[in-house]
């Protein structure tokens, strides 16, 4: 009897694997920067966004962020509670909810600066290393974007 090959479903052969675990460890290695500054990841992510923008609306911020809004609607309203940020309708669309930084937004920016610095010093990894990965990982992110609805 012919035994079946199951290598496919070994978690040393899933690329997804490294990719979550990786994810979720440098994630964490944020969190006690990120609590000096009182934000989550996601908030923190949501922040860098509008931080470059300065303005933008909820769709194209989700879009931009691979968030959906049932996820970014609460990250926006705490960001709002807290001053970094304003929510407003379009007026030529009441649909569209734009996002807009505050001064106190602005403010934390500054306050922010070093945390890619110390994040990068966590990672151990050579500048050749750091490129080929972002690279590789951006080139991922544009195959998603290509086939998002």
């Amino acid at each position: 009897m012919k035994q079946e090959n199951f290598d496919g479903l070994k978690i040393e052969n899933q690329l997804c694997f490294p990719l979550y675990v990786c994810s979720k460890e440098i994630i964490r290695k944020y969190k006690p920067l990120l609590d000096t500054i009182n934000l989550t990841y996601t908030q923190y992510i949501t922040m860098m966004v509008i931080w470059e923008k300065k303005e933008t609306n909820v769709k194209e911020l989700g879009k931009f962020l691979f968030l959906d809004s049932g996820t970014l609607t609460p990250v926006l309203k705490k960001l709002e509670l807290k001053g970094y940020i304003s929510r407003n309708r379009a007026k030529d669309d009441e649909r569209n909810l734009n996002i807009e930084i505050t001064p106190k937004g602005l403010d934390l920016k500054k306050r922010a600066k070093n945390i890619p610095e110390k994040i990068g010093k966590c990672l151990n990894l050579r500048e050749d290393e750091a490129i080929q990965l972002y690279k590789i990982m951006n080139k991922l992110l544009s195959n998603f974007k290509e086939n998002q609805n």
